[in-house]
């Protein structure tokens, strides 16, 4: 259990990363001003983002504490206390792992509309 709440810890501070950059991106004057509708796009990315921020930043402050916890697992006595902490790690595992896949829809939904309406650089030879 300790490894996995490494790897989501790992997981999502490499997102809190990531958010960082597509956060300026989306701020950035980097967008064709002629499309319909950018700003109102935009602005709703830049909700979804912040949205999912919290969630991030709620997810973490959950593992620290499901992690906290865990050296309480050795002071058990009793099967039902393992089962216990047992099922509060796969409770945290499919909000983590459904956070996850919701973020990489949210990444692929701006990478896609982004691509679509990046100022077209001309390249010079």
């Amino acid at each position: 259990m300790h490894g996995e709440l490494q790897n989501w810890k790992s997981y999502l501070q490499f997102i809190e990363g990531e958010m960082a950059f597509i956060q300026g991106l989306l701020d950035s004057y980097v967008f064709e001003p002629c499309t319909p509708k950018l700003f109102e796009r935009l602005e709703t990315f830049k909700e979804h983002f912040n949205t999912s921020k919290r969630k991030r930043k709620s997810l973490s402050e959950t593992i620290k504490k499901h992690e906290n916890g865990l050296g309480g697992i050795f002071e058990c006595v009793r099967d039902e206390c393992d089962d216990h902490y047992y099922q509060k790690h796969q409770n945290l595992n499919k909000k983590i792992t459904d956070y996850i896949k919701a973020y990489i829809n949210l990444k692929k939904e701006v990478y896609d509309y982004a691509g679509s309406v990046l100022k077209k650089k001309k390249p010079s030879y």
